[in-house]
C-alpha cells in the first residue's frame, strides 16, 4: 500500500508537469541497448560495469553513448552504498540536427540503496548524487573547459516475480525517478527530468538475464521552457560472474 501511495504521488507530479507545458514539448523515440556487468568478489564487495549506447529510431541517429563503472558495498541485507565513474558522449539532442562532433561529459556518482519486502513485491529506494562536469561547447564546435552540475535523483522500484526455479526466473519491474539540478550554473531548470519505467526480466541461467522495458522520459531543457517526451525501449543484457 505504501509502495502504491509513493508511485501514485510521483506519477501525479509528472503528469502536473506535463500538463503546464503542452505547447513546448519534443516528442522524440529512442531505442538503448545496455550490457550490464555485475562482478561479485565476494557477499559484501561487488564491482558493477556498465556499456549503454542510445539512438534515434526516427530518423535513425546515435544520440549518447555511456559507460560506467562503480564500486558496491553490501552493508546489510538491506541497504548498499555505491560510488563510481561514467563517461557519456552526447552526438545529438536533436535527430534531424547532427552536429559533426560528440560532447564529453565526465560524471562521478555516489548512491545509498534500501530494499525492503512489501508482500511479495521487492522494494527499492535509490538517492544517488552525481557531480556533472560537461565540456563546453558552441552549435559549431567544442570549446575549452567544462562547466560543472549537479544532480540529485531519487529512484522507487518495485519488482514482482511471477515464476522461478534453480536456475531461471520471470519477474516484472515498475518505477519511477526524479531528478533535480543545483549549482550556480542551474537558473531555469531546478526539475531535470522524471523517468517511468516498466519492463519484464527474464532470467535464462543463474549467470545472464535478459530485459525488455518501456522508459518515459520528461526532461525540461536548459532554457527552463522547452522540455523533451521521449518515448524509449531499453533492452539490457545483465551478466552476473562471481569470482
Amino acid at each position: 500500500m505504501k509502495f502504491s501511495k509513493i508511485f501514485l504521488c510521483l506519477f501525479l507530479f509528472s503528469i502536473g508537469v506535463k500538463a503546464q507545458t503542452e505547447k513546448n514539448v519534443d516528442k522524440q523515440s529512442l531505442f538503448w541497448a545496455r550490457y550490464y556487468n555485475q562482478l561479485e568478489l565476494n557477499t559484501k564487495w561487488s564491482v558493477h560495469t556498465e556499456i549503454d549506447n542510445r539512438i534515434f529510431i526516427n530518423p535513425v541517429t546515435q544520440n549518447t553513448f555511456v559507460s560506467r563503472i562503480q564500486l558496491r558495498d553490501k552493508v546489510t541485507d538491506r541497504v548498499e552504498l555505491g560510488a563510481g565513474f561514467a563517461y557519456f558522449s552526447v552526438a545529438t539532442q536533436d535527430p534531424e540536427v547532427e552536429n559533426g562532433f560528440h560532447i564529453p561529459e565526465y560524471r562521478f556518482q555516489q548512491d545509498v540503496t534500501v530494499k525492503q519486502a512489501l508482500g511479495k513485491v521487492n522494494l527499492t529506494h535509490r538517492y544517488l548524487l552525481e557531480q556533472r562536469f560537461v565540456h563546453n561547447a558552441s552549435k559549431l564546435m567544442l570549446e575549452d573547459g567544462t562547466t560543472f552540475y549537479l544532480r540529485f535523483r531519487y529512484r522507487i522500484q518495485g519488482d514482482y516475480t511471477f515464476c522461478k526455479n534453480e536456475k531461471q526466473y520471470l519477474k516484472g519491474i515498475l518505477s519511477d525517478e526524479i531528478m533535480i539540478n543545483a549549482g550556480c550554473k542551474i537558473i531555469k531548470n531546478t526539475f531535470d527530468q522524471n523517468r517511468l519505467y516498466v519492463a519484464l526480466q527474464v532470467g535464462v541461467s543463474p549467470a545472464i538475464a535478459l530485459e525488455l522495458g518501456y522508459l518515459n522520459s520528461f526532461q525540461e531543457r536548459a532554457n527552463g521552457v522547452d522540455y523533451f517526451n521521449r518515448d524509449i525501449i531499453r533492452f539490457s543484457f545483465i551478466h552476473k560472474v562471481k569470482i
